[in-house]
């Protein structure tokens, strides 16, 4: 029986929210990449952001299944934990851009919050139906941001795990919400959870509204390439396969109740990755003249952080993580891809696409 039982939970699959998503597809594809890796139901409410495009090489895998659902749902996702009885939930499902949270706050609350709020009941049902090695394997992982700690000075100290919550953003403050909703149902309930605070993620498969997609993605189509501020605002960037493996590091091996952040040791400020991108294309894409020219400074938006920097010190003590990549490689990767895989960002840049940079960046104007 402890066999049986032991293979149940090896062979179970993870249940991942928001999978169709940035980081969400690219955690789906590197953990089937393994031909031995248990297999995945993906969860995604494929809204904007959520791409089962991203997914389109797993067409055909058996290991894999893509369900069209929000996880506001509680019906279908308690559905989906008797049907499949995973292993661990993955939860990436969320809303995150800040300029859509400061336009739009009511969605965030809504995903972020409630959505988590809901996700932990069902699954806070679904653990208490498990026994044996099922019930002490089972994981409940939600991944979270550093935003969720404010802003630092320039000399403060990065966050750690015991930062105090400031978040600054409604985007920052409904992650917050949520990490404390998780922390709750742990010391409340006894769910097994574990978090996970990134920093700043890039690479494949980023919806270009964030900074580095959308620079690539002006660069090349003649566009301004609009910097808010000075532009000399902080970033710790993180390699999005680097953050996919800490969360499998973290799944597998983190203590239960812990919190664990996540960084990549690569603070930049914001205009220097886009004269980096800009130095990229003008390597693999020369135009004549210097992409940079394209560089616009822009009103800032309310309430801009102005440094973010992650200590990931108990990551690496505790599960020996750290990350592969540093950041001049990690984003010669990322423009390569996008080069290469303009079909996808064609389907991406919609319509409705097109209206929202019109709607967030046409009131900004041009600043020194």
């Amino acid at each position: 029986m402890q066999e049986t039982l032991r293979q149940m939970t090896h062979t179970a699959p993870l249940l991942v929210t928001g999978g169709a998503g940035f980081i969400g597809s690219n955690f789906v594809l590197r953990h089937l990449r393994d031909a031995a890796a248990s297999g995945v139901v993906t969860l995604d409410a494929l809204t904007y952001a959520g791409n089962p495009h991203n997914l389109d090489s797993l067409m055909g895998d058996t290991r894999h299944t893509l369900v069209h659902g929000d996880i506001l749902d509680r019906e279908l996702v308690a559905s989906l934990l008797q049907k499949h009885r995973p292993r661990a939930i993955v939860h990436f499902a969320a809303e995150s851009h800040v300029d859509r949270s400061i336009l739009g706050p009511g969605a965030f609350l809504r995903t972020n919050i409630d959505g988590t709020f809901a996700l932990l009941e069902c699954a806070r049902e679904y653990f208490a139906t498990l026994t044996g090695e099922e019930r002490e394997g089972f994981r409940f992982l939600h991944v979270s941001t550093d935003e969720v700690y404010g802003t630092l000075t320039p000399d403060a100290p990065a966050f750690h795990e015991d930062t105090p919550f400031a978040p600054n953003s409604p985007y920052a403050a409904s992650k917050a919400a949520s990490d404390h909703l998780v922390r709750a149902w742990t010391h409340t309930y006894g769910l097994p959870t574990l978090i996970t605070n990134c920093s700043n993620n890039y690479g494949p498969y980023q919806f270009p509204e964030k900074l580095i997609p959308l620079v690539i993605n002006n660069a090349l189509a003649g566009k301004p390439l609009p910097v808010y501020g000075d532009g000399m605002q902080v970033r710790d960037w993180l390699f999005v396969e680097d953050h996919c493996s800490a969360i499998e590091t973290v799944l597998a091996n983190g203590r239960l109740g812990e919190t664990y952040n996540v960084g990549g040791n690569n603070q930049q400020t914001n205009i220097s990755v886009v004269k980096t991108i800009c130095a990229l294309l003008d390597e693999f894409k020369p135009k004549g003249t210097s992409y940079a020219d394209q560089i616009t400074y822009v009103t800032d938006r309310p309430g801009h952080d102005r440094r973010y920097a992650i200590d990931a010190r108990k990551i690496q003590r505790e599960l020996n993580w750290f990350p592969a990549q540093d950041f001049v490689n990690g984003l010669r990767l990322t423009v390569r891809w996008y080069l290469d895989n303009q079909p996808w960002v064609e389907n991406v840049t919609s319509g409705a696409y097109r209206e929202w940079m019109d709607t967030n960046y046409s009131a900004r104007t041009e600043g020194a």
